[in-house]
């Protein structure tokens, strides 16, 4: 008998779930599914640069299954961006962690909430720059 899979930890949804080359019509276009955990699973390594030990903390799966989430979903971006594909963000097994919005700016490490479902705010109140993160309350402590 085959385990049941465990729902990953995710902690946003953005609103935006679909990428595809610019000047091909969407009827000439081949398409790859990437899973919403392994966009969060892309978030983690890639964005907020964390072990994949951290990273499988955060969402509920052991190092080793990040590493496989993670993988796979570096191969599925990598087919899209090589061979011209538009990717098809959904699904997965995941469950989304209902968190705190805190942003942080890496400009002037201004540290500031957002209500939920405002949207990703569009730059930092203190120094106006757009260059910033989403941040769990735990990952503050952290440096």
């Amino acid at each position: 008998m085959v385990r049941p899979r465990k729902d990953r930890m995710v902690a946003f949804n953005p609103e935006i779930s679909y990428f595809k080359p610019r000047g091909i019509p969407m009827m000439k276009l081949d398409e790859v599914h990437l899973t919403v955990d392994e966009r969060e699973a892309i978030r983690l390594s890639d964005l907020q640069g964390m072990s994949h030990e951290d990273a499988g903390r955060r969402m509920g799966v052991s190092r080793a299954t990040f590493g496989r989430i993670i993988q796979h979903a570096r191969q599925v971006v990598a087919d899209a961006l090589i061979n011209g594909k538009a990717i098809n963000v959904g699904g997965g097994n995941y469950r989304i962690v209902d968190q705190d919005r805190i942003f942080r700016c890496k400009n002037c490490r201004h540290v500031w909430e957002e209500a939920k479902g405002t949207g990703r705010p569009h730059h930092c109140p203190a120094c106006k720059k757009d260059d910033f993160h989403r941040f769990l309350k735990d990952e503050l402590a952290a440096p």
